[in-house]
């Protein structure tokens, strides 16, 4: 503070806003913020900061052992302005040196969707004819490189089901019948890409069971595109963005009665003398 206003010091902005946010008569704009990512369509946000410990933890909790993935969806279109909101509320999440390099590209219908498990079913069929010569396997394990080898043994059966069953009109086992999908992505340029793009990617998650919405990360779509750069190019994204996750998205077809608990994990403690 100078003369009773404040003032800029330093030469530098990650344009966090934390000057914005404190200020206590609203007298200082950032304008690298958009507006339009804190205008939402299907609800009315509340501006108010939320101070520390008044939130309810008991309901925080609810909502995150409740969100399940969701494999069976109602044959529903999810309202584009659902979808714009999800991802207003994804980039809320924080980021590296306040970066917010992700991106978000929507599949807002079911032929979309349908479209990118086409691709993703070409790449598993190249996949799978390379994981059946036992040759190949056995070479690369020799060398240092079991990949091949491990997917075949663990994967290979149930991939070449699930093709077939697609082939023959059966059962969408890659997005389960899920008619949106949301691709979660980066730009170049920030310091924790991967990790910033999975944040927010929890973020929607979360918000989408509280808005009615099922979801299912997709690890079998997000794979082919990190790995097929022709992938990605058919839906507009361009060369040096990268792929981290695929969320399928829909009106959820189930109902639980109960949340369930957790594998057992590992912690510990570290404390220097």
């Amino acid at each position: 503070m100078q003369g009773g206003k404040a003032v800029v010091s330093g030469n530098r902005s990650l344009s966090c806003g934390h000057c914005a946010a404190v200020c206590p008569v609203d007298a200082i704009t950032v304008h690298a913020m958009d507006p339009e990512a804190s205008r939402f369509a299907t609800f009315h946000a509340d501006g108010r900061w939320l101070p520390h410990g008044e939130f309810d933890t008991v309901q925080l909790v609810r909502l995150m052992a409740s969100r399940r993935s969701c494999r069976n969806f109602k044959d529903k279109t999810v309202d584009r302005a659902l979808l714009e909101d999800l991802i207003k509320i994804g980039a809320t999440a924080p980021s590296g040196t306040n970066s917010q390099m992700w991106t978000f590209t929507i599949l807002p219908n079911r032929e979309s969707v349908t479209a990118l498990g086409d691709q993703v079913a070409v790449f598993f069929k190249r996949l799978n004819k390379l994981a059946e010569n036992q040759w190949l396997r056995n070479l690369l394990r020799l060398i240092g490189k079991p990949e091949l080898d491990l997917y075949y043994r663990d994967y290979h059966q149930s991939v070449s089901e699930a093709l077939a069953e697609r082939q023959n009109g059966g059962r969408d086992r890659l997005f389960h019948g899920a008619t949106a999908a949301v691709v979660v992505g980066s730009r170049p340029g920030g310091t924790t890409l991967k990790e910033d793009a999975l944040l927010a990617t929890q973020n929607m998650l979360l918000a989408a069971h509280s808005m009615g919405l099922g979801t299912c990360l997709i690890g079998f779509a997000a794979i082919p595109m990190v790995r097929d750069i022709r992938i990605p190019r058919s839906l507009g994204i361009p060369d040096n963005e990268r792929v981290h996750a695929v969320v399928a998205l829909g009106h959820p077809d189930e109902r639980y009665v109960r949340v369930t608990g957790r594998k057992k994990y590992v912690h510990r403690y570290f404390e220097s003398s």
